[in-house]
C-alpha cells in the first residue's frame, strides 16, 4: 500500500489557504497596530493573541460537531466552503480600515476574521487523517504540511513585493490582502471540485479493514470512549510538549518582524526573506521527515527537531546583525519545525478511534492556541519592558522545556518493526 499522493495534495489545499492567511496575520497585523495605530509591544500582543484565544473553545467544539456531520459533501466540506467565504469577506476591511486610521472598524472586522478561520480550521486539518490509513499518516501529513509552506512561500514573496514603502508609517496593504484572499479563493474552488470527501473516506476504512488496522481505543458507538490510563497519560505530555513548542515557535513568529526592524534595521518587509527561508527549509525538509520517520518513528524525529529548534534558536541570538549566517540558522529552523509537526498531530489522532478524529484534532489545537493565547502577551511584556534581545532566549528555553515533557510520550508512535496482521508492507513504503 502506498500514500496518494494526488489526493493528499489536493487535500492539502485547505491547510495551504489557512497558512497563507495566518502567515500575513502574524507579519503584518503586528506592523499595523505599530505603526498605523501606535499600540505598544504588550498590548499588541494582546491583540495578537485574540485568535488564539477563539480557537481556544472554538476549534474543539467545530472539530467535535464536524465528526457528527454528515452531508452529501461529507463532513468536513462545508465548513471549509462557508469559513474561507467568510473570511476573505471580512479579511478585505482590515487594511481599509487601517489606511482610515479607524481602530474601531479595524478592531470589528479582525475579530469577525478571527471568527471565520476558527470555524473551519479543525474541519480542514482533519481531512488528513479522515481519508489517509493510520500508517500513511506521517507521510500524508508531510505532504500536508509541504502544501502549507508553499501557502507561506506566497505569502512572504508578495509580502515583499506589495508591502509598499520602505518607510513604516506609510505602506498599503489592500494589494497584499487582495493577493492572499485571491489565494484562498482558488484553493476553496480546488478542494470543492476534486475532493470527494465520503469516497475518500469510504476508501480508506476498507483499506484498513482489509489490512487489519484496528483503533487503539476501542470504538463502543458512544462517541465518549475513554483512553487506558498509560495512553492518556501519553496523551497528556504530548500535548503539553505541542503546547511548549508553540511558545517557543510563535513567540517568535508573532514578533520576528518588529525584531528585524527594531533590532537588525530590516525594514519595508526584508525580513520576510529570513522567515521565506525557514519556509523552504520545511519545504525540502517534509517530504524526506515523513519517510523517515516510517523508517524510524515520530518520537525520535520529533526529539531530534525539538533539539535542532532550541539550538537554532540559541544561535540566532548571537547574531547582532543580519548577514548570511541568520538565513543558514533560518533554513534549520525549517527543517526541525517540520520535523515536529509532521509527527505530532498524526501522534495525537493515532490515541483515538475513527469517528473521534474531529475531536482529537480540537484538543491537539487546543494546547497549540492555549500556548499561542499565552506566548505573544509574555514575550511582548520581556520585548516592552526588559528588551528586544530576550527573544530567542525565550524561545530557547520553551524548546527545551519540549524537549524533556516529549521524553515522558510512550504511545502514538509508528510501529514499523511490529506491524499488525497484513501491514508487513507497510515497512518498505516508498515514493
Amino acid at each position: 500500500m502506498k500514500l496518494d499522493y494526488k489526493r493528499t495534495i489536493l487535500i492539502g489545499f485547505a491547510f495551504l489557504s489557512i497558512s497563507a492567511f495566518w502567515q500575513m496575520y502574524d507579519n503584518i497585523i503586528p506592523l499595523i497596530l505599530k505603526y498605523f495605530f501606535n499600540i505598544g509591544d504588550t498590548l499588541s500582543g494582546g491583540i495578537m493573541a485574540l485568535d488564539n484565544i477563539f480557537a481556544l473553545f472554538m476549534l474543539p467544539i467545530f472539530g467535535a460537531i464536524s465528526d457528527k456531520v454528515s452531508t452529501n459533501r461529507g463532513k468536513r466540506t462545508p465548513f471549509i466552503f462557508v469559513g474561507t467565504i467568510l473570511a476573505v469577506i471580512f479579511m478585505i476591511f482590515l487594511p481599509i480600515a487601517a489606511n482610515m486610521r479607524n481602530l474601531a472598524l479595524f478592531i470589528v472586522m479582525l475579530l469577525l476574521t478571527l471568527i471565520a478561520m476558527s470555524t473551519y480550521r479543525s474541519p480542514a486539518v482533519s481531512l488528513m487523517p479522515d481519508v489517509t490509513p493510520k500508517p500513511l499518516r506521517s507521510k500524508g501529513n508531510a505532504i500536508i504540511n509541504l502544501m502549507g509552506a508553499v501557502g507561506i512561500i506566497l505569502v512572504l514573496g508578495l509580502t515583499m513585493v506589495l508591502s509598499g514603502s520602505k518607510d513604516n508609517n506609510t505602506p498599503n496593504y489592500i494589494y497584499l490582502f487582495l493577493a492572499v484572499a485571491a489565494i484562498m479563493i482558488i484553493a476553496l474552488v480546488i478542494v470543492l471540485t476534486k475532493v470527494d470527501e465520503n469516497r475518500f473516506v469510504a476508501e480508506r476504512i476498507a483499506i484498513e479493514k482489509e489490512f487489519g488496522i484496528e483503533d487503539e481505543v476501542e470504538d463502543d458507538g458512544s462517541g465518549d470512549a475513554k483512553l487506558p490510563a498509560d495512553v492518556k497519560r501519553s496523551l497528556i505530555f504530548l500535548l503539553l510538549s505541542v503546547a511548549f513548542w508553540f511558545m517557543a515557535y510563535n513567540g517568535v513568529t508573532t514578533a520576528f518582524s518588529k525584531y528585524a526592524t527594531e533590532t537588525w534595521g530590516m525594514g519595508g518587509g526584508s525580513y520576510a526573506g529570513a522567515m521565506m527561508l525557514a519556509s523552504i527549509g520545511a519545504l525540502i525538509a517534509f517530504v524526506p521527515v515523513g519517510i523517515i520517520s516510517s523508517k524510524l518513528g515520530r518520537k525520535k524525529v520529533i526529539l531530534f527537531g525539538v533539539i535542532l529548534l532550541a539550538v537554532s534558536w540559541f544561535a540566532a541570538f548571537l547574531f547582532k546583525t543580519p548577514n548570511s549566517g541568520i538565513y543558514v540558522v533560518f533554513i534549520l529552523v525549517g527543517i526541525a519545525w517540520a520535523s515536529i509537526n509532521v509527527n505530532s498531530y498524526p501522534m495525537v489522532v493515532e490515541m483515538c478511534k475513527g469517528s473521534d478524529i474531529g475531536k482529537f484534532t480540537g484538543y491537539y489545537y487546543t494546547f497549540s492556541m492555549a500556548a499561542q493565547v499565552f506566548t505573544p502577551i509574555l514575550s511582548g511584556f520581556f520585548l516592552e519592558h526588559v528588551g528586544y534581545w530576550t527573544l530567542f532566549p525565550y524561545a530557547t528555553i520553551f524548546s527545551v522545556i519540549a524537549f524533556v515533557t516529549m521524553l515522558q510520550v510512550k504511545h502514538g508512535d509508528s510501529k514499523p518493526d511490529a506491524p499488525k496482521k497484513g501491514v508487513e508492507a507497510f515497512e518498505d513504503l516508498d515514493m
